[in-house]
């Protein structure tokens, strides 16, 4: 019976939330405890840091995105 009542919590939920426009989707993302996750990283950004554009692209990124959920002010960056 908990297995049914938890069914239909979820569902309530799930339903909430398309009426609110959502909807769901799965992603797959990298597996950060993963062996030798952490020196790939490493790697990677080095590569990027090495880029003769990288002070470029990071102002792109800084100026696109929002650190803090009370500031939207870079919400109307163009993207």
């Amino acid at each position: 019976m908990a297995r049914s009542t938890t069914s239909k919590r979820v569902a309530t939920h799930r339903a909430q939330l398309r009426a609110k426009g959502l909807r769901p989707i799965q992603i797959w993302v990298p597996d950060t405890r993963a062996p030798g996750f952490a020196e790939e990283a490493r790697r990677q950004s080095r590569l990027v840091a090495a880029e003769a554009d990288f002070d470029e692209v990071m102002d792109f990124i800084e100026a696109v995105s929002v650190f803090d959920e009370d500031d939207d002010t870079a919400a109307d960056a163009p993207r």
